[in-house]
């Protein structure tokens, strides 16, 4: 499934979910493209900042506040802190171009970068080299580089990277056909200070991906 058809399949599902269907008054619940639940949490030093609406407030869609600000719907991982996210209703496979996009809250020049992972299993992870100390570079294969443009308010779709923002990856880079879990965690070359340090994680999305 090409990485079009797939976007077409995912917003065809959603349409479905927001319309009863014919004899049932409120219509079958259809999968979006954002993480389910959080399996996991181990916060690093300096960590703190939101983690009191965990798991929702990284669960749906980004609340994107552009390149002038930092959105606060995030959580921050801390020192070399890291979150498990999973998939229950939609696992992403490998497609056109990029499966997964990844939001964090950079602004201004202001990046703080994460390693991504994924699973199949939940068990063994496959994790996207990442540079954090290559700035002139862009910090090349880490997440918390590219500033969120998507919010919940605001109609751009949260599964295409080039109006939405955040980072993008793609499963084939590391010879995977699907994935169903997520790993985020700081990479330890961050700010780290009060409750705010580290990798701020907004929201995790599915490019491609098929219904389970």
């Amino acid at each position: 499934m090409g990485r079009e058809q797939a976007r077409f399949a995912l917003l065809g599902l959603l349409m479905l979910a927001c319309s009863p269907s014919a004899g049932d008054s409120g219509g079958a619940l259809a999968p979006d493209p954002f993480a389910d639940r959080v399996v996991s949490f181990t916060p690093g030093s300096a960590a703190g900042f939101g983690q009191d609406e965990l798991p929702g407030i990284v669960l749906g869609g980004p609340e994107g506040a552009g390149e002038g600000a930092g959105s606060l719907d995030v959580v921050s991982l801390g020192e070399g802190g890291e979150i498990i996210l999973a998939f229950d209703d939609i696992v992403a496979i490998d497609g056109e171009g990029a499966d997964l996009v990844v939001f964090e809250n950079p602004f201004g020049g202001w990046i703080e970068t994460g390693h991504v992972a994924v699973s199949e299993d939940g068990e063994e992870f496959h994790e996207w080299p990442c540079d954090p100390e290559a700035a002139e570079e862009s910090f090349p294969g880490c997440a918390g580089v590219g500033p969120v443009y998507a919010d919940s308010s605001n109609g751009l779709d949260p599964t295409d990277p080039e109006v939405a923002g955040g980072d993008a990856f793609d499963l084939a880079d590391l010879g995977l056909g699907s994935a169903r879990y997520v790993r985020l965690r700081d990479s330890g070359h961050n700010a780290y200070s009060a409750d705010t340090g580290g990798f701020d994680l907004d929201a995790v999305a599915v490019i491609n991906g098929v219904e389970e």
